[in-house]
């Protein structure tokens, strides 16, 4: 027990010495992070836990302001870019909508579920496909 709070306590002097990696979206902690998610992207936290793969737990935890595992954290990046990526292509607000809708470009399946299958390259390649100009 005295190591998980040690490792705890690390973590958290290592966010206060260096930047908070999502500085650039005006979050100065996780709990605000996740509040910018929800705002900006319409994204309630049922969403950001299959966003994220991790348990509502963790997503509650991390809501309180804790700071996640690395492999936690490797995928709020991921998310983080796939958020710029559908953002530079739909309105921000749009995007939570976006992600829960069947999409043909995914014979049918939601974009979430795309996710969540581990199948992101194809939401890449459709988003690169959209900006090229390229046909789907």
């Amino acid at each position: 027990m005295a190591t998980a709070t040690k490792t705890k306590k690390n973590r958290a002097k290592q966010l206060t010495m260096g930047a908070f990696r999502f500085g650039h979206r005006g979050a100065n902690d996780y709990s605000s992070l996740l509040l910018h998610y929800r705002d900006t992207f319409h994204l309630p936290q049922p969403l950001l836990v299959r966003l994220t793969g991790f348990s509502p737990r963790s997503v509650a935890k991390w809501s309180q302001g804790d700071a996640p595992s690395a492999k936690q954290e490797k995928a709020l990046v991921e998310m983080d870019r796939l958020l710029d990526g559908l953002s530079s292509v739909m309105e921000p607000v749009q995007v939570g909508r976006w992600l829960k809708q069947p999409n043909n470009a995914f014979d049918g399946s939601t974009p979430l579920q795309v996710v969540e299958r581990g199948e992101l390259d194809r939401i890449w390649r459709m988003l690169y496909d959209l900006e090229s100009g390229q046909p789907g």
